[in-house]
């Protein structure tokens, strides 16, 4: 009996593993130590996925073969790095910057295929297509190191913006040199041939950008509150859009990149649902990616004599000098650092996916040998940790260097309180203050529930503090610290002036406030003691639909006495949320007020962009009225009635907004009042 049961333990041990549960465990411990151990001796972590695919694959000690199991999940890696580059992809950024994508997009293209097509032709003496298809090889690049800028937080930088702007545009130019290759071997390279690629483009490209989109608008709208659903929505677009890819005859990485590019502005990067994405990708997904190109390398192909070592040797140096003439290039025409030199170095220098691809189907069509197949994984091998490392030690120094360069800001002593009256209200304000937030403040964001003093008033408390938690447990999904505080006071309006000194909140967001019944105005209206008598930034939200699904900010700017001390705080905040949704800032303000924005941006080295108008529309509302849709969210910055410049009162402002943009998104801005120093009163 014993000797039956170790019989059957140890055959479920016998490589390579069969048994799915095995083959799962073994691969989750890989993704949980391989980081951990190699981050001791400053090895990325991604180098350790493709040293662990090398020793647990089938040409190592064949401990996993690669099932159609893995191949999924490797699939599903690979097609998430390159939606998370094209979802994070600064928009703004890159259509002011689209000219040096395209300038580095060709120099990556074009110089590996000037040096790698001698090499293969001359040097290595293989035939004339079999040599093209080689040194298109060259030109193509995979996003390996992509999750290592998203780890330092500089995915922002430009050099990343160009870096990804050219993996996408000389990929797809290699992948439609690959179907003209293959359409030529085939004898199909005929009129016939162009139209049919030409139409399947076409409408995959109108599929994505134009039909993906508005309904992705739809859904997000109708179903706000399926927060689960929003996530299994953007899966499901990845996917399809790397299926109509492939049927357009390109790869399925394009699709997924361009479904990236297409939601891009409905997923603002600080959001709940793209820490979802970023998590269930950074935890499982491109780690099998990474594990299973590490299971393709052959090591032993380096000992099958001279020829194999020569040909992997010069394919890798190609391959190599080819990107970083390509990075050095681009950096010199466009005077970028050094640090950004070796960013775009690492971000382009590493081959996997599309260089994978066209080696495969070369060798399926015998237009490829055996020792360029085998060369070829050598390549991605050594391609992969040079860029990792590489990416690496840019990514450090350009983080050290901005470190060094960014002064001490308000915004690094920001204390944010959210008042809730509305608990319906209360995720939107939530997700306004999360897009706000300055990731290195101290204070988490403090959510108030403030509970009038009755006889019911215990009752009332514990209700408020249950839904306050279950916001916390919403908030958890962006890692958002949120301290939940429910109180008594006797009256509601000082009840929060109350905690909101105690807390010194220098920003303070709350809902729209509702029009007065005779028993508000008997307590006291929430709002309007937060003008009155609180100093500090104060944002009033009214939110008639997804803030992601707006199309244009609309800034009023009323004239006022305000300095640019008095307006870094929300002027920060706006500009924040301008680049979150990547949209463009109309601001109406006077010149006064467009001198001050224009000395901010220039301090803050701002790229968002501000559309300025001289119309005086705070004069007369209605001309404003012709200018804007539903689809534009308004913001309107004005004075407190106790300040020299303000111009009418707040239940004008209220009420002229309210019938007149009913329909409309709209945020209402009091900056602080010029002497509010709340951390001193400490």
């Amino acid at each position: 009996m014993h000797t039956n049961f170790f019989d059957r333990l140890s055959s479920q041990f016998d490589p390579p593993f069969t048994n799915p549960v095995l083959i799962f465990s073994l691969l989750l411990f890989i993704i949980l130590i391989a980081p951990i151990l190699l981050g001791k001796i400053k090895i990325p972590g991604i180098v350790g996925f493709i040293i662990a695919g090398i020793i647990i694959g089938p040409n190592g000690f064949n401990i996993l073969k690669k099932t159609s199991a893995i191949e999924l999940f490797s699939t599903i890696g690979l097609l998430y790095i390159m939606f998370i580059a094209g979802i994070e992809l600064d928009l703004a950024e890159f259509k002011r910057k689209k000219h040096k994508s395209f300038i580095f997009g060709f120099f990556t293209f074009i110089i590996p295929i000037c040096i790698g097509f001698p090499v293969c032709y001359y040097l290595l003496h293989y035939s004339m297509l079999t040599s093209i298809l080689t040194a298109s090889m060259f030109a193509t690049h995979t996003l390996v190191a992509y999750p290592i800028v998203n780890k330092f937080g500089i995915v922002k930088n430009e050099a990343v913006a160009v870096a990804v702007g050219g993996t996408i545009l000389t990929d797809t130019a290699v992948l439609i040199i690959l179907a003209i290759i293959m359409g030529s071997v085939d004898g199909q390279l005929n009129s016939s041939f162009w139209i049919q690629l030409t139409i399947s483009l076409t409408i995959f490209t109108a599929t994505v950008f134009i039909i993906i989109p508005k309904i992705a608008k739809w859904f997000f709208t109708k179903l706000e509150s399926e927060k689960t659903s929003h996530y299994i929505f953007v899966l499901s677009v990845v996917f399809f859009s790397a299926f109509m890819a492939q049927l357009a005859g390109i790869e399925p990485i394009i699709g997924a990149f361009v479904a990236g590019l297409a939601l891009n502005r409905l997923i603002p990067h600080s959001s709940i649902l793209m820490n979802r994405i970023e998590f269930v990708g950074n935890a499982l997904f491109i780690p099998f990616f990474l594990i299973s190109v590490g299971m393709l390398v052959d090591l032993r192909v380096l000992f099958n004599g001279p020829d194999a070592l020569i040909i992997a040797g010069a394919l890798t140096l190609v391959a190599i000098i080819g990107k970083y003439m390509s990075a050095s290039l681009t950096a010199w025409i466009f005077k970028y650092t050094k640090n950004q030199t070796l960013l775009i170095f690492g971000l382009s220098s590493a081959h996997a996916a599309a260089t994978l691809a066209i080696i495969l189907v070369g060798y399926q069509a015998k237009i490829i040998d055996d020792n360029i197949l085998n060369g070829t994984i050598i390549l991605i091998l050594v391609t992969c940790v040079v860029a990792s490392f590489a990416t690496e030690k840019a990514s450090r120094r350009i983080v050290a260097s901005e470190e060094g360069e960014s002064p001490d800001m308000e915004q690094s002593s920001e204390n944010i309180l959210i008042p809730v009256a509305d608990f319906n209200n209360m995720e939107a304000l939530l997700d306004l203050a999360v897009l706000f937030a300055d990731k290195n403040a101290a204070q988490p964001i403090h959510l108030l529930s403030v509970v009038a003093d009755s006889d019911n008033a215990q009752a009332n408390l514990l209700a408020a503090r249950k839904k306050l938690n279950e916001t916390v447990k919403y908030a958890s999904g962006n890692e958002t610290n949120v301290e939940v505080i429910a109180t008594l006071d006797y009256n509601v309006p000082s009840g929060v002036l109350r905690i909101a000194k105690e807390k010194m909140a220098n920003i303070i967001i709350t809902g729209w406030p509702r029009k007065a019944n005779v028993f508000d105005k008997f307590l006291g209206d929430k709002s309007a003691a937060l003008i009155e008598k609180s100093p500090a930034n104060l944002f009033i939200l009214n939110l008639e639909k997804p803030i992601t699904v707006h199309k244009s900010i609309q800034l009023i700017c009323i004239p006022s006495h305000s300095t640019e001390k008095t307006m870094r705080v929300w002027l920060s905040k706006v500009c924040k949320l301008s680049s979150e949704l990547s949209l463009e800032v109309t601001c109406y303000c006077d010149e006064d007020t467009k001198a001050h924005i224009n000395s901010f941006m220039a301090a803050a080295k701002s790229s968002v962009v501000f559309n300025f108008k001289k119309e005086e529309i705070w004069k007369d509302w209605k001309l404003l009225k012709n200018k804007i849709t539903v689809e534009d969210f308004m913001i309107v910055v004005v004075d407190r009635d106790t300040e020299p410049a303000y111009l009418m009162s707040l239940t004008n402002i209220q009420r002229r907004m309210e019938n007149i943009f009913e329909l409309n998104s709209k945020l209402l801005i009091y900056p602080q009042i010029q002497s509010f120093t709340p951390l001193a009163e400490g």
